[in-house]
């Protein structure tokens, strides 16, 4: 009897293994399928147009310095980047938080489209999953060693806001996404900040980014719809962070050092996420 009984254990077990692993497996192979068809999107549009300054001359001096120096006159206007990138993710929050290795895939076609594909080590523990924006919907589902589900959410409301702000956050990396149109409107902050109100969502997004004498960024924050915070609610609350570095792609200036997070500016601010960007290449 004993023997009967560990051997349906063991299998019972196996068939559990099998099926997080096929679970997995079957969301990498979704996040894989938007990646394609965000990817599709751009190689369809029309040929480009390329920067020419006189684009930016109405914008608020701010607005004009920091397009003349992210976009080099000539430079065809990509809106869809993929990028690779490295460094540190802090899960927790800022009394309690395990850091963890981090290198991670993206392609981002703001204002809401975006897979983000990472692989997070700490000791034996690897997360590995997504985080996307496609078509109004958006998703989160992480890993641990591929067959611990930790994270399952699924295109609610509050989660596609969520996901909308952080691509539109994000634009800092396609410049050519931020240039005035329809739904992207400039102001002049106070000293040294520009405000960007992309308004081609339900709830308008609102960006501060603050600029060097140069046009570099070294600061962009928003008020981001989110539950991170002791009372797990989903709120509007700040996030944003500093920029370190930046360099230069196919003729985009855009930053390569960013440390963001939750809740920035307050007592409760951790950058969780540590990133360098060290490939771009625009679609």
């Amino acid at each position: 009897m004993l023997l009967k009984a560990a051997t349906v254990v063991a299998v019972i077990a196996l068939v559990a293994v099998g099926y997080f692993l096929w679970s997995h497996r079957r969301a990498i192979d979704e996040a894989e399928s938007a990646w394609a068809t965000i990817a599709a999107a751009a190689q369809q549009q029309a040929g480009a147009a390329v920067f020419d300054p006189a684009m930016v001359a109405d914008l608020p001096e701010v607005a004009q310095r920091y397009f003349l120096h992210a976009i080099a006159p000539g430079t065809p206007l990509r809106t869809t980047v993929t990028l690779r990138m490295e460094g540190q993710f802090l899960l927790g929050d800022r009394d309690s938080n395990q850091p963890y290795a981090m290198v991670a895939r993206q392609i981002l076609a703001p204002p809401d489209a975006f897979v983000w594909l990472p692989v997070m080590r700490s000791g034996v523990l690897t997360i590995t999953g997504s985080d996307g924006s496609l078509d109004g919907k958006a998703w989160m589902q992480f890993w641990i060693n591929s067959l611990v589900p930790v994270v399952n959410a699924q295109s609610t409301p509050d989660l596609v806001r969520s996901a909308q702000f952080r691509s539109a956050m994000e634009s800092i990396w396609v410049p050519a996404a931020l240039l005035p149109r329809d739904g992207i409107a400039w102001q002049a902050g106070a000293a040294d900040k520009a405000i960007v109100t992309i308004s081609t969502f339900e709830n308008p997004i609102v960006l501060e980014l603050t600029l060097d004498e140069t046009g570099a960024l070294t600061e962009v924050v928003g008020m981001r719809w989110s539950d991170a915070n002791p009372e797990k609610t989903f709120r509007l609350q700040p996030f944003g962070g500093t920029i370190e570095a930046e360099r230069a792609f196919e003729g985009y200036t855009i930053p390569t050092m960013v440390k963001v997070g939750n809740l920035f500016g307050t007592d409760g601010f951790l950058p969780f996420f540590q990133a360098e960007i060290v490939e771009a290449k625009y679609l």
